[in-house]
């Protein structure tokens, strides 16, 4: 993370202010604002019930379209076949490779962030400083500081949940325990570069995800550490020792943010970076998935998900265009 952006987070949390902060995937750019100072029509969130919305007069809006234009699977196939060939190298045990998926859809960003259900929502607006507009209606926890502990929660493997005995599919399936277990490894690594008696409080856990597709299970654990007491004067270097998340790049970290560099075709932008509030000591944030983006190319839905060496193209392929969809029932 570029060393302007710890400063600031580092600054404000040491004066005791609320705030907002808004990190890329590779940590160069930032939106970093005091909750006192968030221009609405800039940016609207709603943090696990945080939130600058007020009380609507708004009136939702139907959807009437959506849809999606996939990659060829043969385009996919090659961004996947360079990563699967650098595993069997020994170059990495998982990777997490992301696309982005052109879609059309009747609604505003503003409409989606307004009508969407999610953990963790976020609209920013193209401004001068940010020339992306983006929504993200995140269910992954990134990390939580309380009580002087930080905690972790990754999420890793997802399944249909109208497939039959979906629950013990997904629990049984070895390539998704795998990549759950290597991300749970690579977390703990991360977190006991800031925090000591780091320990797995939970393993494996299920949440059901609401879509307009249907339901999706998915996996996650909870992971915890003991922080230093002065650590309300380095929240910027914890941010930073745990970024880029390791449940978006992958293990080991370093090679692989290479390998991913190389199969993808797209710049990630602030896709699968953070977002998060700080307040009174505790922090709250999330890692960027589910993310919706306006350009000048476009409406543009980046997703995707963990390549291990027992992973199947075909079925990467299809969990991708899967996640693909609008947290709306």
């Amino acid at each position: 993370m570029k060393q302007e952006i710890i400063d600031r987070i580092n600054q404000l949390a040491r004066q005791g202010d609320d705030f907002l902060f808004v990190i890329n995937y590779l940590g160069t750019e930032a939106y970093i604002q005091k909750l006192s100072e968030v221009n609405p029509d800039e940016c609207l969130y709603d943090l696990e019930g945080i939130s600058n919305v007020h009380p609507l007069r708004y009136q939702p809006r139907k959807l009437e379209k959506w849809q999606v234009f996939p990659p060829s699977f043969d385009e996919y196939k090659k961004s996947f076949e360079h990563v699967k060939n650098n595993i069997l190298a020994g170059n990495s045990y998982l990777t997490n490779l992301t696309c982005q998926v052109k879609v059309e859809c009747n609604l505003s960003l503003r409409d989606i962030f307004l009508q969407a259900k999610g953990k963790y929502k976020l609209l920013l607006q193209d401004t001068k400083a940010h020339h992306e507009s983006f929504v993200c209606f995140s269910p992954e926890t990134f990390i939580k500081i309380r009580d002087g502990r930080i905690y972790s929660y990754p999420m890793k493997g997802t399944i249909d949940a109208a497939i039959p005995n979906a629950k013990q599919v997904l629990m049984e399936d070895k390539k998704e325990a795998a990549e759950h277990a290597t991300i749970v490894d690579l977390i703990r690594n991360d977190l006991s570069r800031v925090a000591t008696e780091v320990r797995v409080d939970r393993y494996r856990y299920l949440d059901i995800l609401q879509t307009n597709k249907g339901d999706i299970l998915q996996t996650s654990s909870e992971i915890s550490g003991k922080l230093p007491d002065d650590y309300k004067m380095y929240i910027g270097e914890i941010l930073d020792a745990q970024l880029p998340a390791g449940s978006i790049t992958g293990a080991p970290k370093d090679k692989t943010l290479k390998i991913i560099s190389e199969a993808e075709t797209y710049q990630r932008g602030f896709y699968t970076g953070i977002m998060g509030l700080y307040q009174g000591g505790e922090l709250n944030s999330a890692v960027m998935i589910r993310f919706l983006e306006d350009n000048e190319n476009g409406r543009f839905f980046k997703a995707g998900g963990g390549i291990t060496s027992k992973s199947d193209c075909r079925k990467e392929y299809e969990e991708v265009i899967q996640k693909i969809y609008l947290p709306f029932t």
